[in-house]
């Protein structure tokens, strides 16, 4: 833990890159290069329907993909192949990019059904299902499935699901999240409290399901932990935490290794407080369960989680101006990406020489917008016993 500390109070910041326009920051990804030389590429979902990719080292502008019909809802690299890029939108279609080429037009279009809104998706460590994750139509709520291989020969036509989940959350799909290595397992997280695991090589929906655990709120984060990733954690809403064993599954003992319902009551910040959550990283090296949160100035705190509680690591100062949104953390030379609303993505490096950064003001987006990203609450707070 000790090194761990150390490494993030010597982050500092080492690149800057400011969008122009008014735009929250809400995802990021980094692709996985297989050749060390590699530049790797960063790629960053924006509030204004656009996806902006970087270079890794400099944060230099090399694309941007804009003029969508919907809001863009995460960015994912592929795995085995560091210039596709895929997003899911929320005019019912999950959309690739080559990074190659210098153009707006998608290499793969994957379709849902009419009624589809997604807000979530992720694909899997194999690169071979992509899934998405809707909003509730009515009484319907998906999880869509599609080959994600790609036939050359008909690289313009839209494919189509090969299936469908439906049976398992009754509300809006907020997060979907496949294992790390093992391609067949997935975990899907909803408004409705639950956080399921499934094992996509079964026959149907039920038999699929291995379990499902309850956050008692709706679900904002989903994540792998834990040695060969057998543990599952999710964030909320209403800034809980919840941590879950699935090698217990099958015994008598409580899967629950940590629940706490409301993170801002129970950790102490000197000279600083918590507003909210941003999500979560297993740290490899560690074996360590880690939670990022931050304050409305732009503050980030990074949390140790374990199953006694939490406790805070260190605070990162002086980056941002506003809310963060989203962040990266790179397991390879422990540096650290961020983004927020005040519309900055920041490169943080161990020993960096300190740059001096002009702070800017929280972004105000148009209230449309606004309605429909979603933003932490603040004042939903769980009573104290």
């Amino acid at each position: 833990m000790e090194k761990i500390e150390e490494q993030f109070a010597n982050l500092r910041i080492a690149k800057c890159a400011l969008t122009e326009d008014p735009t929250y920051l809400l995802d990021i990804d980094v692709s996985k290069s297989v050749q060390a030389e590699s530049n790797h590429l960063v790629a960053v979902s924006c509030s204004n329907k656009s996806i902006k990719v970087y270079n890794r080292e400099t944060l230099h502008l090399l694309r941007e993909y804009s003029g969508h019909p919907g809001l863009l809802n995460g960015v994912r690299f592929a795995h085995t192949s560091e210039n596709m890029l895929f997003s899911a939108c929320s005019d019912g279609t999950i959309k690739c990019w080559d990074t190659r080429l210098a153009t707006q037009e998608t290499v793969q279009l994957f379709s849902g059904y009419p009624s589809n809104v997604f807000i979530s998706f992720d694909i899997n460590c194999s690169d071979l299902i992509v899934c998405a994750g809707t909003e509730k139509v009515e009484e319907d709520t998906f999880m869509v499935f599609w080959d994600a291989r790609s036939n050359t020969n008909y690289a313009c036509a839209a494919k189509e699901p090969l299936g469908t989940y439906s049976e398992t959350h009754n509300d809006d799909i907020t997060k979907i999240c496949f294992h790390p290595i093992k391609p067949n397992l997935v975990v899907s997280g909803s408004t409705d409290g639950l956080v399921n695991v499934f094992d996509i090589n079964k026959e149907n929906e039920d038999d699929a399901l291995i379990a499902t655990c309850n956050s008692n709120s709706s679900v904002s984060f989903i994540g792998w932990s834990g040695k060969d990733y057998k543990q599952v954690y999710c964030m909320t809403h209403t800034e809980g935490l919840c941590w879950w064993d699935l090698t217990q599954i099958d015994t008598e003992e409580p899967m629950t290794l940590l629940q706490i319902l409301d993170v801002r009551e129970v950790v102490f910040i000197e000279n600083s407080n918590l507003n909210y959550l941003i999500g979560g990283f297993y740290h490899e090296k560690a074996d360590k369960l880690f939670v990022v949160g931050g304050t409305a100035m732009g503050n980030i705190h990074l949390i140790n989680c374990g199953i006694n509680g939490l406790s805070c690591v260190g605070t990162l100062h002086g980056g941002h101006s506003a809310t963060v949104r989203s962040f990266y953390w790179n397991m390879t030379d422990d540096s650290l990406l961020t983004g927020g609303e005040d519309a900055q993505l920041l490169l943080w490096k161990p020993g960096a020489v300190e740059r001096s950064l002009v702070k800017k003001a929280s972004m105000k987006i148009a209230s449309s917008v606004q309605q429909r990203v979603r933003v932490h609450s603040n004042s939903l707070k769980s009573k104290k016993k």
